[in-house]
């Protein structure tokens, strides 16, 4: 074998973010809160773009207790203008920006049928639109930098699956996916690397507000019947995921989506009976 081959050089700094600067969308609440403390933890310096500028502060502080530099920005994504604005500001105030944490987006139930014009936009707008624009302005920051890069992607399982009731959001985020090996494609040249991840059910003050059920004690007692490892997701789980997408860890990966969802995906209706014992489809919870 050649040196090539057999060279082992993976040591523990790998998984380390120190000198780089990450931006996040959506990074004042919910998972995008969870992964900007995370790369804090790990550090980098972090950017949080969102359109609540309280929670964008907070989180800001936050980052700066881990002994990191934090910028708070007040943006909606919707907006290119601001998109394009917000990039600008991080390169000149932090000095660069290595890694892109594409997480804002969001929905609401609503029956397709019932979806009128302007609902339709915003939920195509919000979860799809602002993904091509925030990527080109962060990617061309990264390429005329000449230092390579990380983009994730934050899409959902239901991007994987259906989604009654979230058809818009669901395409999107299926979407999401495609752009992710697309885009993987077209920036591996610049040392860009793009990667996604989707997650399933994590508590967020969102789904507290617009999904009252998922915090049910019924829906808890049932995490072990409905996710192969027992429990729901939380920010953790997805910002473990996002660090190691974002390190040298991951410097041979790209162009791939990690579901960060408990196995539900792989489950695909199979479900555990109150004996513990896999079957599909099952309606009766007591069998």
């Amino acid at each position: 074998m050649s040196e090539d081959v057999t060279r082992t050089s993976l040591c523990r700094d790998d998984i380390l973010l120190s000198g780089k600067v990450a931006l996040i969308t959506g990074g004042g609440a919910g998972i995008g809160r969870g992964i900007a403390i995370g790369f804090a933890e790990f550090g980098a310096d972090v950017a949080i773009l969102d359109a609540d500028a309280d929670a964008a502060s907070t989180v800001a502080d936050l980052v700066r207790a881990k002994g990191r530099k934090a910028l708070a920005i007040l943006a909606d994504v919707t907006n290119r203008a601001a998109v394009r604005g917000a990039v600008a500001q991080i390169i000149r105030e932090l000095g660069r920006l290595d890694i892109l944490v594409n997480n804002a987006g969001g929905t609401r139930p609503l029956p397709l049928l019932d979806m009128v014009d302007k609902q339709l936009d915003k939920r195509i707008d919000l979860n799809l639109t602002s993904l091509f624009v925030t990527t080109q302005a962060a990617a061309k920051a990264m390429v005329m930098a000449g230092q390579g890069g990380a983009i994730i992607n934050i899409a959902s399982i239901e991007g994987l699956r259906a989604a009654p009731y979230h058809a818009v959001y669901a395409a999107c985020k299926a979407g999401m996916v495609n752009f992710t090996r697309t885009a993987a494609l077209e920036l591996g040249g610049h040392g860009i690397r793009v990667n996604c991840i989707a997650p399933d059910v994590v508590f967020t003050e969102a789904m507290a507000r617009n999904s009252p059920f998922a915090r049910a004690p019924e829906f808890k007692k049932a995490h072990a019947r409905y996710f192969p490892l027992g429990r729901a997701g939380n920010f953790d789980d997805c910002a473990g995921a996002a660090v190691f997408l974002a390190s040298p860890m991951a410097s041979y990966i790209t162009g791939t989506t990690i579901n960060v969802d408990g196995g539900t995906f792989a489950a695909s209706g199979w479900t555990r009976d109150k004996d513990d014992h896999w079957r599909l489809f099952t309606r009766n919870p007591e069998a």
